[in-house]
């Protein structure tokens, strides 16, 4: 009897693991796909006009992507980049609905629309603001990149030209996605952001527009405090190899303080008044493999203190930072070699400050 009964469980055994076995089985089958890809950047850098040394840089980032397919014909993917460290530097997951669109939620900016309007010019290699200083544009929308959801238009024809855009909602602006079942930290400043963005490409004309508004919900009596507003638009004009852009932005802080003088470093998002300014570049591809680029970004702090005690000041609180970046980009298969030079007047707004002119040269190796 005993003998019977262990084999008896034994068999039930197995017969439990088989079910088991064929019931994972089934779900492999149905289940999206995975995959691993990253790269290595070794940069060497020199900086005048700050307070640094001559530097080598190791940069390594592994990045995780996973697709699939649900039974009525959806589809969705997702992915995560890792940093030095381990740590999260963008994820994202993103439905597509066929003809209704896709939905997304991520951090770190990982499938906002913003991202495609800030610095809208052609350039070989780096955003302008890379090199340091405020860059002012690259804050348009960026405080919507996280702790909301975007939805992005399905691709629409209308006479000749393909209409693209989206939407970015976050629940609090300024504030990025939590881990699975975390909350983020309650402000009693910012509330609810809001962000568009469209663009209309014919041919190799392309126009592109993105307006977005955060609520500024700060208790105080001060009625001059509003809700921040910011805006860009851009034109891209492609003839063979040579591309040109131009774009202009406005950042409104919706703060109702001053700021005094202009031999003070000023933070876009923290310091009141306006940051707006223009862009523009001309970038050539030289051949398939090696490209260079040109551009200028100019922004204008202005303070809106356009009366002192006096009843004279105007505008001599106002004050400019220049970026002008010449960038070149070479590329042999899974190897390119990348680097620019740009040089920051008034960087961060201040007039006291010294002209930094940075140097990169990268080596960028992917697997």
């Amino acid at each position: 009897m005993n003998n019977n009964k262990e084999i008896n469980m034994i068999n039930l055994k197995k017969v439990g693991l088989t079910a088991l076995a064929g019931s994972l089985a089934a779900v492999t089958a149905h289940a999206g796909e995975m995959s691993v890809s990253g790269s290595a950047n070794l940069t060497y850098v020199t900086k005048s006009g700050d307070n640094t040394a001559q530097t080598l840089g190791n940069d390594k980032d592994v990045k995780f992507s996973g697709s699939g397919e649900l039974d009525n014909g959806y589809t969705f993917s997702l992915f995560t980049n890792m940093k030095d460290d381990f740590s999260v530097s963008s994820s994202a997951t993103v439905i597509t609905m066929g003809s209704l669109g896709s939905i997304g939620i991520g951090s770190g900016g990982g499938t906002n629309i913003n991202g495609a309007y800030d610095e809208a010019i052609p350039t070989a290699y780096e955003e302008n603001s890379d090199a340091g200083g405020q860059g002012a544009a690259n804050s348009v929308g960026a405080n919507g990149d996280g702790n909301g959801i975007t939805y992005r238009f399905p691709a629409m024809e209308m006479m000749g030209a393909t209409i693209t855009g989206g939407l970015d909602y976050s629940f609090q602006g300024g504030s990025d996605a939590a881990n699975d079942g975390g909350a983020t930290a309650r402000s009693n400043t910012w509330g609810n952001a809001y962000g568009l963005g469209l663009t209309v490409a014919y041919d190799a004309l392309s126009i592109g527009a993105f307006v977005y508004e955060r609520e500024n919900k700060n208790p105080s009596a001060n009625k001059t405090v509003s809700d921040q507003f910011e805006g860009s638009w851009n034109v891209k004009y492609s003839a063979g190899p040579v591309s040109v852009g131009y774009s202009e932005f406005y950042i409104g802080s919706g703060l109702a303080k001053t700021e005094e003088g202009t031999t003070a470093a000023k933070t876009v998002g923290t310091a009141a008044g306006i940051f707006d300014g223009d862009m523009f570049s001309i970038a050539f591809n030289v051949n398939d493999d090696l490209s260079i680029s040109y551009s200028e970004m100019t922004a204008t702090y202005d303070s809106q203190q356009h009366g002192g005690t006096n009843g004279s000041m105007a505008d001599e609180l106002d004050v400019d930072e220049k970026h002008e970046s010449l960038q070149a980009a070479y590329s042999m298969g899974a190897m390119s070699i990348k680097a620019y030079t740009t040089e920051i007047t008034n960087p961060n707004f201040d007039e006291d400050a010294a002209t930094i002119t940075k140097n990169e040269i990268a080596l960028g190796l992917s697997f």
